[in-house]
């Protein structure tokens, strides 16, 4: 028995530190957190060239529907009437981020807000969550590999009210220094 408990012993700060090492950092998910935010302000510019900056060539948006919009072209043609803000306004912000797979895969989930601008509509806000994975490419930035939310349903003025309150610009995790 003693002979088997050395080499565990010697293991054991081995497997410490190689834990330590694998977990991501907060700095990961505060990245992701602003790239979430940065998403959300290219369709509230109404900017495609944004938009399409930070959805992956192959994302997959609606992931969790039995129609599934596959590749970034498809999205951005998808995506056209939001983009354009003329008839739809969409809102969204992050809620939670986490990060996994040594800090190249994150999911984020917040609250989205659609505004109808037709004033023949019977709801005029429409309310959900969202659920995004990001993955880090080689070259460092975050991109959107899969999208998908709840369906919306109408949203009174408290809230209305109350998805503008929950938002925060600023990451709510504490960021690692190195």
């Amino acid at each position: 028995m003693k002979r088997h408990a050395l080499p565990l012993l010697l293991a054991a700060p081995c497997a410490l530190t190689m834990t330590a090492q694998a977990a991501p950092s907060a700095d990961a998910a505060c990245q992701v957190w602003q790239r979430e935010l940065s998403f959300a302000q290219s369709v509230q510019r109404h900017d495609r060239a944004a938009f399409a900056a930070h959805v992956a060539r192959d994302a997959v948006f609606d992931a969790n529907t039995p129609n599934p919009t596959r590749g970034r072209n498809a999205i951005e043609r998808n995506w056209a009437g939001i983009l354009d803000g003329k008839t739809v306004r969409l809102h969204w912000y992050p809620h939670q981020v986490v990060v996994a797979h040594g800090g190249t895969l994150a999911y984020s989930s917040g609250p989205y807000l659609i505004e109808n601008r037709d004033p023949r509509a019977k709801a005029h806000y429409m309310a959900g969550h969202f659920a995004t994975t990001w993955a880090r490419g080689s070259d460092g930035v975050w991109r959107v590999v899969f999208d998908g939310g709840d369906a919306a349903r109408p949203a009174d003025a408290a809230a209305v009210a109350a998805f503008d309150s929950g938002r925060r610009s600023a990451c709510p995790l504490p960021v690692v220094k190195h």
